[in-house]
C-alpha cells in the first residue's frame, strides 16, 4: 500500500444516464446535493455497445454546466468503430471535457461482433494516439478479479497493459473485503504499476439489488453481511442503517491505510453517500 500513500486523495461519485424526464429531474436533485460536498468529479456510465452514447454526453455536459463539477464520461470500445469513438472523443474535446473513463464495455444482448478494439488497453492506446495528452484517462481495476479472467495473474497482467498503454489512474470494482484491495495493490506494486488506484464504494441500500449487481460483476458479499441483510427481510430502514454502518467502517479502514480517495457508485441517489461522507468526515 506504500505506493498509494503519495497521492492526494480524490473523492468522486458515479451516475448512469437517466431514461425519462422524471429521472432527469431526480438526477439533477442528486447532483445538486452531492455538488455541495465539492467532490473531485462526477462520472457518467456508458451503456452496453454504446446504447446510451447521446444521453451520456448530454448528462456529462449538463452536470458540468449546472454544478461546475467536472463531468467524466465513460467511453467503451466494444460494439463501436474507431470512427465512432473518435467522434465521441472530439465531441468531448469541443465541450471542454478533459477526463474520461476508458472501458472495454459489454455487447448488448444478442449482438455479434465486438468491433476493431477488443480490450480496454487497446482503447487507451487509441485515445492516446488520437488525442495525445488531452485526456486524463481512468481505467477499471478488479481487486477480486474480473469475472471473465482465466486467472488472477492474467487479470493483473491485463490491468498492467492498460497502465502501460497510457492510463493515468484507476477506479476499482466495489468490494466489501478490504484485504482484497490491499493484496491487489501489493501485487500491482510488484509489477511496477505506479498510478493511483481508487477504491469503488457501493453503499448498501437494498439486499436484492446488491445481490443482483454482485452476481453480475463478480463482487463478493461476505457471508456475515449477506446473512445480516437477509435477516432484516423487508425492513428497509434497518437494511440502510446497517449498510451505512458497514460501508462507513470500510471507507475509514481504506483511508487510514492509504487509499488515494473513494469513488461512490450512487445509483443516482444521494442519501446513503452523503451519510457515509459525513460519517468519515471528508473535508475537500
Amino acid at each position: 500500500m506504500e505506493s498509494q500513500k503519495k497521492y492526494k486523495p480524490k473523492f468522486s461519485f458515479e451516475f448512469f444516464p437517466p431514461k425519462t424526464l422524471e429521472a432527469v429531474g431526480k438526477l439533477q436533485t442528486t447532483t445538486e446535493r452531492l455538488a455541495q460536498l465539492k467532490p473531485s468529479f462526477f462520472s457518467v456510465t456508458f451503456g452496453a455497445g454504446g446504447s446510451t452514447r447521446e444521453r451520456t454526453f448530454e448528462t456529462v455536459m449538463d452536470i458540468y454546466k449546472k454544478t461546475g463539477i467536472d463531468g467524466v464520461p465513460h467511453v467503451s470500445c466494444i460494439g463501436s468503430t474507431t470512427e465512432e469513438i473518435k467522434t465521441i472523443l472530439d465531441s468531448y474535446i469541443e465541450g471542454g471535457i478533459r477526463n474520461v473513463v476508458a472501458l472495454r464495455g459489454d455487447l448488448p444482448s444478442g449482438s455479434i461482433g465486438g468491433g476493431p478494439l477488443r480490450y480496454a488497453s487497446e482503447l487507451v492506446e487509441f485515445i492516446r494516439q488520437e488525442t495525445g495528452d488531452h485526456f486524463h484517462i481512468e481505467v477499471a481495476a478488479y481487486p477480486e478479479f474480473h469475472p471473465q479472467a482465466p486467472s488472477a495473474q492474467k487479470d493483473l497482467e491485463n490491468f498492467k497493459r492498460k497502465v502501460d498503454a497510457g492510463a493515468d489512474a484507476a477506479i476499482t470494482q466495489y468490494f466489501y473485503n478490504p484485504d482484497a484491495y490491499y493484496r491487489f495493490i501489493d501485487s500491482c506494486e510488484k509489477l511496477g504499476i505506479e498510478i493511483p488506484i481508487v477504491p469503488g464504494i457501493m453503499p448498501i441500500v437494498t439486499c436484492t439489488q446488491l445481490c443482483r449487481f454482485s452476481e453480475a460483476c463478480g463482487a463478493e458479499i461476505p457471508r456475515w453481511i449477506l446473512k445480516r441483510l437477509q435477516e432484516f427481510g423487508d425492513d428497509r430502514a434497518s437494511i440502510q442503517e446497517f449498510g451505512i454502518e458497514v460501508t462507513t467502517k470500510l471507507c475509514e479502514q481504506l483511508l487510514t491505510n492509504g487509499a488515494p480517495g473513494l469513488h461512490f457508485y450512487t445509483m443516482n441517489q444521494s442519501a446513503a453517500s452523503v451519510e457515509i461522507w459525513k460519517n468519515i468526515g471528508i473535508d475537500q
